[in-house]
């Protein structure tokens, strides 16, 4: 990667990675962290550490309204950072109470096809949301309920099967700074 993102233009404004389970928010995260040389965070990581138990042990012990609660609260703090890549759990954006915490920062949504989900994610058992014998028709389900608002991020990454981690943080960072110049992201710090 030759290119890189002027730290003056960013201003210290985090970025908050939003997508389905499986579209590569964590490991593309990492990547664009080191890359603007911002810290890393992933709130499913923060979320597990401070509950003390895996998501699918909240799920199963908990309840997803607990998890859901958690993962508000863990948000809350992160979106107070600056100069950070925050790589968020795939059903943040259905609280409405999140959005005013996202928009703390620059949204990105990792648009990943329901076909790279399911092979990204066969056989992955961590996930409490996909118990299901129909992979595929519960990925479709949880899209549709959720398409609505991720398209809401600020950018759009369109990923398909043959994409790099690096490959998709080059088109970030290409189209980042085009992002900075429209004035509902142009924010001052506070």
């Amino acid at each position: 990667m030759n290119h890189r993102i002027d730290p003056d233009r960013l201003r210290g404004l985090s970025i908050f990675l939003v997508g389905m389970m499986g579209s590569g928010k964590t490991t593309a995260g990492q990547i664009l962290a080191r890359h603007i040389g911002y810290r890393f965070f992933d709130t499913d990581v923060l979320i597990e550490g401070v509950a003390g138990e895996t998501i699918a042990e909240i799920f199963q012990n908990s309840g997803e309204e607990t998890f859901r609660e958690i993962e508000t609260r863990i948000l809350a703090e992160v979106s107070s950072l600056t100069k950070s890549v925050i790589a968020t759990g795939g059903g943040i954006v259905l609280k409405r109470e999140n959005w005013s915490y996202l928009r703390h920062g620059l949204m990105i949504w990792l648009d990943a096809p329901i076909e790279v989900l399911v092979q990204r994610l066969q056989g992955d058992s961590s996930r409490p949301l996909l118990r299901e014998t129909d992979l595929e028709n519960k990925l479709t389900v949880l899209l549709e309920q959720r398409r609505s608002l991720y398209s809401e991020a600020d950018l759009r990454i369109a990923i398909d099967a043959s994409d790099s981690p690096e490959s998709i943080v080059d088109r970030m960072i290409d189209r980042i700074p085009g992002v900075l110049q429209q004035p509902s992201i142009d924010r001052e710090d506070n």
